[in-house]
């Protein structure tokens, strides 16, 4: 059964997936990391592929960027193909100083200016968006056996790319202080685009979701990674990812 969006058929994925934004990135980690990789949608040119890792299957699925595409996706994948574990790795923005260029942050929840919560409940109640903790000690613990250092905390996820907080005034400055500063005080690791949406519709089908970044670029110093490293050397990550979904 295949979607508008998708050329899957049931069974052509696994119960476990990782989930870049860029196709390419997709096509990237299935190349390198998966055994006997195979292409199971490519429409959009949004790669997915189903191989397997240290003998496990596990899938790999493009996703394109910002929430309205990422839900599109993911809303289908769960639903429809029946993933139970789902690990966004891709790229975000840095904000915190103790954040560097090509650091690897694991999002233990996702602030975000979307309205996409508000949806689903209104007004009643402002939802909590968390990861799953079971993939984030384990993502935490395999890292450490792996020796490599992540920063784990909170991020936010934002529905517009070109949104630079530092210019917003009115009701989000105060004594000169920007809206960055204020989500740097209060512990804000990162800006992305996606994980607000994982950590909503996982939590609505019962299953497991994680978002893990590598630091693109950075809104305070300015600094970063060229287009083309993005899709291909954020390898730590990836590695972290698929050591930990592969764990029961």
């Amino acid at each position: 059964m295949s979607t508008p969006h998708n050329a899957a058929n049931i069974g052509d994925l696994a119960e476990r997936i990782l989930l870049p934004g860029d196709p390419l990135r997709a096509k990237h980690i299935a190349e390198t990391f998966l055994e006997g990789a195979k292409l199971y949608t490519d429409i959009r040119n949004i790669y997915g592929y189903t191989g397997k890792y240290k003998g496990v299957p596990v899938s790999v699925q493009g996703t394109g960027m910002g929430i309205p595409s990422f839900s599109i996706y993911v809303h289908e994948l769960i639903n429809v193909f029946g993933v139970k574990k789902l690990i966004r790795v891709g790229s975000c923005g840095g904000m915190h100083k103790d954040v560097k260029l090509r650091d690897v942050i694991v999002a233990q929840a996702a602030t975000t200016d979307s309205s996409i919560a508000e949806q689903v409940f209104g007004g009643a109640v402002h939802f909590a968006l968390i990861s799953d903790f079971d993939l984030l000690e384990k993502a935490v613990n395999t890292a450490r056996k792996l020796n490599k250092a992540v920063k784990v905390g909170n991020i936010i996820c934002t529905d517009r790319f070109y949104n630079d907080y530092a210019d917003v005034d009115g009701v989000f400055s105060s004594g000169g202080r920007s809206l960055n500063d204020k989500l740097v005080q209060y512990g804000i690791l990162a800006v992305e685009m996606e994980t607000a949406a994982l950590y909503l519709l996982a939590a609505e089908a019962g299953v497991q979701g994680l978002g893990i970044f590598t630091v693109s670029d950075h809104i305070v110093t300015h600094e970063e990674v060229a287009p083309h490293e993005r899709e291909t050397t954020f390898n730590d990550m990836v590695e972290v990812a698929l050591e930990t979904i592969i764990q029961d």
